[in-house]
This record gives structure tokens, C-alpha cells and sequence, in this order.
């Protein structure tokens, strides 16, 4: 195989890392009040809350909390299926540097910009919106693991270009 079979391939594994993940996490935004309620029965049987109390107060009042929307205020849980489908829509922007990585860099650079913006999101939204502090490390921890393939992906697309790019042709001077 070669360098830039190997890149290519290399590229296109770690993007579809990246989309598979990016697609879960959307699609967990859906069924969110299903899946909190599920979530503290799960923690409950393994008897979390005796080994993390916050932990279990956390999910018990988020769940409180998507439980009364879901109930009084339905309309509130739309914004949530928006944040799911962003994600879907922000996957499909990956399909360009999975065909051709070089000229479509500037989307893994994107990526990585607004992985780097989940950190001034969570640490200035999260306070305001009464969120605990070891939760926005969590949502900080996305973007940081986010950002770690599209990393990779950026340099190895860096030497595929390098490849591709023709070394400077250097003519000798002709004299007439």
C-alpha cells in the first residue's frame, strides 16, 4: 500500500470515528426524557448513589426538571431535538473531507474550532444556567475528545497535501 493509500485510508477511519460519534450523541438528544428516566433506574440498580451521591441528585432533578417540561411545557423539549439534529447536519459535513480530505481541510478545521468553543460554552453558560461545575467538566471533556481525531485527521490530511503537492522544479537559467 502506498504513503497515500495509507493516509487516505487513515483519514477516512478516523472520520467515520468521529461521524459515528458525532451521530450518537445527536441522536441521544431525541429520546432524552426516555433515556434520563432509564438512566437513574440503571444507576439506582447498581446502587450508584451510594458511591456518588451528587451524581444521583443530578440526574434525580434533571429528570424532575424534563420530566415537568415534558408534562406542562412539551414545547420547551423542541429545542432539544434542534440540538439533536445540528449534530446529524454538522455529520453530513464530514462526507466532503471523507472524499477529498485536502481541499475540504477546512472542515476538520471547523470541527475543531467549535470543539474548542464547548469550553468557554460550558464554563460561562453553565454557571447561569445552575449547572454543577464537575457536570460542565464532563461536557468540556467532549470537546476535548472531539477535537483529539479531528487533531490526527488535520496532520495526516497536512502530509497527504504534502504528497500531492509537486517539489519546487528548479530549471537551470538558459542563455540565448
Amino acid at each position: 500500500m502506498s504513503d497515500r493509500a495509507a493516509l487516505l485510508k487513515g483519514i477516512r477511519v478516523w472520520l467515520v470515528f468521529f461521524v459515528v460519534c458525532l451521530v450518537l450523541s445527536g441522536a441521544t438528544a431525541f429520546p432524552l426524557v426516555h433515556e434520563l428516566r432509564w438512566t437513574e433506574e440503571l444507576l439506582r440498580s447498581l446502587s450508584v448513589q451510594e458511591h456518588l451521591p451528587a451524581l444521583m441528585e443530578w440526574i434525580g432533578r434533571v429528570r424532575e426538571g424534563l420530566d415537568t417540561a415534558d408534562a406542562d411545557h412539551p414545547f420547551l423539549l423542541y429545542g432539544t431535538d434542534w440540538l439533536a439534529f445540528a449534530h446529524l447536519v454538522i455529520a453530513v459535513a464530514f462526507y466532503g473531507p471523507y472524499r477529498d480530505p485536502v481541499r475540504n481541510v477546512w472542515v476538520i478545521e471547523f470541527g475543531m474550532i467549535a470543539c474548542a468553543g464547548i469550553v468557554p460554552l460550558a464554563l460561562v453558560c453553565g454557571p447561569i444556567r445552575q449547572i454543577p461545575l464537575w457536570w460542565s467538566v464532563i461536557d468540556i471533556a467532549f470537546g476535548v475528545f472531539g477535537a483529539i481525531p479531528l487533531y490526527v485527521v488535520r496532520r495526516k490530511i497536512k502530509r497527504l497535501e504534502a504528497l500531492q503537492t509537486p517539489p519546487p522544479h528548479t530549471a537551470a537559467a538558459v542563455t540565448v
